[in-house]
């Protein structure tokens, strides 16, 4: 019976932490090339040996950035955030939206004035509302989550009492 190929135990938790490197092969820095302990795969360990070759071994950033496989951009934004985090900084953030980026505060003032007029619309009138005046779609979910964080309201259902 063929042996099956078996997903490498250290790639598959890089992955599942967001610091698997997607250009390994990028980078060609020596250390990484001829030692064990260095792994081109480890995202956060590539961004720190490439700012720390830059500040420990005075290399220069571009020299150092296309030996680690990445921009001096990024050489910059990476040495940022070891400053601002530490090691921890370096691990990528979730990818999506960050909060209710369509709920900016006009919109939450807008909702409130005709809540204040009219109290008994729902998420789905308040959704439509705003499609028709900010033309922008809102799930009405995500309006009585607003609501509920900013206080304004109580958490309000999307079924109509009768």
């Amino acid at each position: 019976m063929p042996r099956q190929n078996r997903p490498d135990p250290k790639t598959e938790a890089l992955r599942a932490s967001r610091t698997l490197n997607p250009r390994p092969q990028d980078v060609t820095d020596e250390a990484f090339l001829s030692a064990d302990f260095f792994d081109p795969r480890d995202l956060v360990q590539v961004k720190y040996e490439m700012v720390r070759r830059v500040r420990e071994d005075g290399a220069s950033v571009s020299t150092a950035a296309s030996a680690f496989g990445f921009s001096r951009q990024s050489f910059y934004q990476a040495a940022a955030a070891l400053d601002e985090g530490g090691l921890a900084a370096l691990v990528p953030a979730k990818p999506g939206p960050r909060g209710a980026h369509k709920l900016t505060p006009e919109v939450l003032e807008h909702i409130r004035m005709l809540l204040a007029t009219d109290p008994s619309l729902r998420p789905a009138d308040l959704a439509q509302a705003i499609a028709e005046r900010f033309s922008r779609r809102v799930h009405p979910r995500s309006i009585e989550r607003a609501l509920k964080r900013s206080s304004q309201e109580p958490d309000r259902s999307t079924k109509r009492s009768r």
